[in-house]
């Protein structure tokens, strides 16, 4: 049966998808890999959320308010995604807590709570809900009764269903991605190799020759002059053990292999080590590679791993 169309009679309509990703991810990871754990696998967030835009787009009527992904973190400090997602456009980032077990907190309330507010606050007329847990069914019936309709979306599962019946009864619409709209999303992680261990500075260094100097500037010239090689990579180092501290093991786990930066922690980096600094490192290309390789040091030193160098 078709949506009715409130466009037509005057009423701007507008529509809020709620995303609850552990259900999401989970799901999807287990239909399309086999996965039981998120370290099994990648996922392109930023192509799956627009991917998700454009198919509500297609079946809503109405504008878009915005896009809630709901999600966990330790200590809700989020990890380099979601510190990406966060910053893409028509998405709010809602983070619950992930306990030691893995296990998220807090979420479903986040949700719920949303879900209520939108409706209270005739904000939507619309709500595409992925997710499925029976908790939500209250919210759903508080919404409606308020006038929202629910569309329920779910992941198609490799058999049975993955989400509650009682959730899938209150809702107006329910709808199944398959795993052919899910796949192009969704990668497997690469296996970890094996690192040889740290070598010594004698093992460094063997066979370096020293460069010769650099040309003397003309007379009349002033050199150009940036900062040197060591004390750049001392802030690298020091940053990296800052972020560590502040944002987690496990956060800056999700960085390596390395040694490429995703742009956003890439200018991060540029824009803390500059306050440590005191002036900038942007008329300097060289120190830049020298912070990266810094931080590296300091990450990969952190997980045991071999001295890492920026491809930059």
């Amino acid at each position: 049966m078709a949506i009715p169309d409130f466009s037509a009679h005057g009423i701007a309509a507008k529509y809020a998808v709620l995303v609850d990703v552990g259900y999401l991810y989970a799901a999807a990871g287990e239909v399309l890999l086999g996965a039981k754990e998120r370290k099994e696998y990648r996922v392109a967030a930023d192509e799956l959320i627009q991917a998700l835009q454009k198919h509500a787009l297609e079946r809503i009527p109405g504008e878009l308010l915005r896009v809630y992904w709901y999600d966990a973190a330790r200590d809700r400090v989020p990890t380099v995604d979601q510190r990406v997602i966060a910053q893409l456009p028509w998405v709010k980032v809602r983070l619950g807590n992930l306990n030691a077990r893995g296990q998220q907190k807090g979420v479903d309330a986040q949700i719920r709570s949303d879900l209520e507010a939108l409706a209270r606050h005739h904000a939507v007329s619309d709500t595409v809900l992925i997710a499925g847990d029976e908790d939500m069914v209250p919210a759903v019936e508080a919404a409606q009764a308020y006038g929202v309709r629910i569309h329920l979306w779910g992941v198609e599962p490799p058999f049975g269903t993955n989400q509650a019946e009682r959730l899938v009864w209150e809702s107006d619409t329910v709808e199944i991605l398959s795993a052919d709209f899910l796949r192009p999303f969704f990668t497997r992680a690469p296996v970890p190799v094996p690192v040889p261990p740290t070598p010594s500075p004698a093992q460094v260094f063997a066979g370096r020759t020293v460069k010769p100097m650099p040309p003397k500037a003309p007379v009349g010239q002033v050199a150009k002059l940036g900062p040197g090689r060591p004390r750049v990579e001392e802030v690298g180092e020091h940053v990296a053990q800052k972020w560590i501290l502040t944002r987690g093991r496990d956060n800056i786990r999700d960085l390596l292999p390395g040694p490429l930066l995703p742009t956003v922690i890439d200018t991060e980096l540029l824009i803390e080590a500059e306050k440590e600094l005191g002036h900038s490192l942007r008329p300097y290309p060289e120190a830049r590679v020298w912070l990266r390789d810094g931080f590296w040091a300091r990450v990969y030193r952190e997980f045991d791993l071999g001295v890492g160098i920026s491809s930059k």
